[in-house]
């Protein structure tokens, strides 16, 4: 059976690849770092297999790029793009750097772990009967859950406002969004319109790729997310569909067979 919504445009979710923090764990939100060289790999691994004429992710398909302005993923979006793909969306005026994709501002949790972070808050008086929990919670001097949600909104706004007319294939109108892992996240919560607080069992690894889309049926919204790092091209038809309506009850989350 044909998949009648095959048309429909899509927002690609592309995390920034592997840094020094991220790989052991600190919360990275204002501090600037660089990709480790295994950070680069990942995105020009991923660049290779899902990016270019023909391939997942393609630079004619695309009506808008939006990027987060740390440089970690500002170095991702050069890294995923050939340059012929770089310049003619620069040129077109399709890429925008937005402080709307920053990733969560994490305020005085910056730099810490969580363990360290839960420990500080019970030394506060804080969380005595569970443990702190950012979506719940947020982050002292920095930004709550709603916060976070209001601004993400606003973008997915701009987002429907592109797409919206093209929901029948009359063009090619595909989003892409270089970010972080927390924000990615919490953009594919609100995507199917989940509250920030509601669980979505749902991890990108660093440099890995996801897709979100519109349904026909207006009343639902899907996501495509990757399982696998989506490295090599053993892995790229690994990924998870997950559905939900839009005035979530139900959602169901499917594995494709071997994944």
């Amino acid at each position: 059976m044909p998949d009648k919504d095959a048309g429909t445009p899509r927002v690609y979710l592309a995390r920034h690849g592997e840094t020094e923090w991220s790989q052991n764990g600190r919360y990275t939100g204002v501090t600037e770092l660089d990709l480790t060289e295994n950070g680069v790999l990942q995105v020009l691994g991923t660049g290779k297999t899902l990016v270019g004429p023909g391939k997942l992710i393609d630079p004619v398909k695309l009506a808008h790029v939006f990027i987060s302005p740390r440089k970690r993923a500002q170095d991702t979006f050069d890294l995923l793009f050939d340059s012929a793909g770089k310049e003619a969306l620069v040129k077109e005026e399709k890429v925008t750097t937005t402080e709307e994709l920053a990733e969560w501002n994490y305020g005085k949790y910056e730099g810490m772990f969580t363990n360290e972070i839960r420990a500080r808050r019970k030394d506060q008086g804080l969380d005595q009967d569970r443990p702190w929990d950012i979506w719940r919670d947020g982050c002292e001097d920095g930004e709550s859950a709603s916060q976070v949600s209001d601004r993400l909104d606003e973008l997915i706004q701009k987002i429907y406002k592109i797409q919206g007319p093209y929901m029948h294939g009359e063009k090619p109108a595909d989003v892409v969004l270089v970010a972080h892992g927390h924000i990615l996240r919490a953009i594919a919560k609100r995507w199917i319109q989940f509250p920030i607080g509601r669980t979505l069992p749902m991890m990108m690894e660093p440099g890995g790729i996801g897709i979100l889309r519109q349904l026909r049926t207006p009343q639902h919204c899907g996501a495509r997310l990757p399982v696998g790092n989506g490295l090599s091209g053993q892995h790229k038809d690994d990924y998870a569909w997950l559905t939900a309506p839009l005035r979530p009850r139900i959602w169901n989350m499917a594995l494709k067979a071997g994944a």
